[in-house]
């Protein structure tokens, strides 16, 4: 408990916490104003209806709507919790903590309880922000705010759930990249990049080897975030529980292999 109020101790005392909080807002509402242009483009469909309304079924355009923010607001948590670790490293602190907890496993896992506050706390901005624009944007095309259905709120909690184990893939990440500039770029490149770049491939593959082979995409951790939250978006697609079991792979692979790369690691 000392350790995680430690890892608190030290977040609140730097001015990166706040810095990312104002980026997180503009990019939050690059999500809503996408989602805003679902919503119009697919309930302005004459053929509309719950099975399809354009950009997918109702309840995946409904959640993406509730879940504005996730792709942003992932890719910072995901970065500050790298930089919970790599930090040590940058600011040549590292050998000191780990000479005051020497089980430098018990430091991992204090980061790795910090970085889960980090992602509940953004998920709860996020989703307080998006409870309160969802049910305006819907009024625009004369639908209720679906705040009754179950798909909702499934939604809103297997966002908490996508955000947490993104957290502690971004730990487990900025264990095996020390370098602070390295892991920020590494993960930016292939979160953002590297989603794009795999899209296109499984996109390929799908068409000229094998069609099912587009329901792999899910493979890629973002995909595997959006299959967890809005459900299957293709025929082939996998039940979104699966997306959830391949976060958590990421997640349990990364910090596996991250603490014990630190157990063995020299400090300097």
């Amino acid at each position: 408990m000392n350790l995680f109020r430690a890892e608190l101790l030290k977040l609140r005392t730097t001015s990166l916490w706040w810095i990312f909080a104002i980026i997180l807002v503009p990019l939050w509402g690059v999500a809503l104003a996408y989602n805003w242009l679902a919503v119009e483009v697919s309930f302005s469909s004459p053929e509309a209806n719950m099975e399809n309304v354009g950009f997918g079924s109702l309840e995946t355009v409904v959640s993406g709507l509730y879940t504005c923010g996730q792709f942003g607001g992932v890719l910072l948590v995901v970065l500050l919790s790298a930089i919970l670790i790599t930090s040590e490293f940058f600011h040549l602190t590292a050998t000191s903590t780990f000479l005051t907890t020497p089980r430098r496993e018990l430091v991992v896992i204090a980061k790795m309880a910090t970085a889960v506050v980090i992602a509940l706390t953004v998920w709860l901005f996020t989703t307080l922000l998006n409870l309160a624009a969802a049910p305006l944007v819907l009024s625009t095309v004369d639908k209720p705010s679906y705040l009754g259905e179950t798909f909702v709120w499934q939604a809103i909690g297997l966002n908490a759930l996508a955000f947490v184990l993104w957290a502690l893939l971004g730990v487990g990440a900025g264990v095996l990249i020390r370098s602070q500039i390295g892991a920020t770029i590494t993960l930016s490149v292939l979160y953002v990049v590297g989603t794009q770049i795999l899209t296109i491939v499984f996109t390929v593959l799908s068409q000229t080897v094998w069609e099912p082979l587009m329901g792999l995409r899910v493979l890629v951790p973002t995909l595997a975030s959006e299959l967890l939250i809005t459900g299957p978006m293709l025929p082939d697609d996998p039940p979104r529980w699966v997306g959830g079991l391949i976060l958590l792979g990421y997640a349990a692979v990364t910090a596996v292999l991250g603490t014990l790369i630190t157990r063995r690691r020299d400090v300097s």
